[in-house]
């Protein structure tokens, strides 16, 4: 199997190294390639992109900013792997965890796998955050008559064509909300597996808000009462 971690960055010029050198000293079980995307960065992303001489890194550039939705899209279509899971550069998520992630695809066992974030004092920078998270995910278990613990995590491993197929058009943080609506909606219910995650504070540029909450319950409403389809890769 070989996997596709793609990389949508915009202006992480002060976290983008460190987070390539992370992804790349990984000890992976699989062959790997990082496929990274500059959104149109205004700092000094788009040099220390170019900088980074690794032979599993493929960097790609947008003139403009288009958002984190037209980035990840751009990093599919250029993506040659099997499988995929996005990694933003914030550096909220550890990239050694995604062994953990890619072991039960290689076992058989399944074919989507969701990185389980288990939030305490030094894992979220607010406790709205975190029940604004875990209300998101119970309307999903709701509307979808399933049990997942983590619907916004970032983690989400999957086959590329998979992807693909799903067709996810949210730009923002609603891509996670689409993604599981429509994953759900056709009879694909991930396999969770335990992962390390990091908050960014507002100070630090944390961007969600409860807006975005809002959204992803609109999203998860929508998902929910469009018809399944036939013949998606994966099953």
């Amino acid at each position: 199997m070989k996997l596709s971690i793609l990389v949508p960055v915009y202006n992480e010029e002060a976290r983008l190294h460190a987070a390539l050198k992370r992804a790349v000293d990984v000890e992976y079980p699989c062959d790997v390639e990082i496929v990274v995307v500059d959104d149109g960065s205004k700092d000094g992303t788009g040099e220390i992109l170019r900088s980074f001489d690794h032979p599993a890194v493929k960097p790609f550039t947008h003139e403009k900013n288009q958002g984190k939705g037209a980035a990840i899209r751009t990093a599919v279509a250029e993506a040659t792997g099997d499988c995929m899971v996005i990694l933003d550069a914030d550096l909220e998520y550890d990239p050694s965890d995604i062994p953990r992630l890619v072991e039960p695809v290689l076992a058989g066992r399944t074919t989507v796998v969701y990185g389980n974030r288990t939030f305490g004092s030094h894992s979220a920078f607010s406790f709205w955050y975190v029940m604004g998270n875990k209300a998101v995910t119970l309307a999903a278990n709701i509307l979808f008559n399933c049990y997942i613990s983590d619907l916004e995590t970032g983690f989400k491993l999957m086959p590329l064509d998979l992807y693909r197929a799903l067709d996810v058009k949210s730009k923002g943080f609603g891509m996670e909300a689409e993604l599981t609506g429509k994953l759900l909606r056709n009879d694909f219910r991930p396999f969770e597996v335990p992962i390390t995650y990091a908050a960014r504070s507002r100070e630090e540029g944390k961007k969600i808000t409860w807006r975005d909450g809002v959204e992803a319950l609109w999203i998860l409403a929508r998902e929910r009462v469009r018809r399944r389809r036939t013949g998606l890769p994966g099953k």
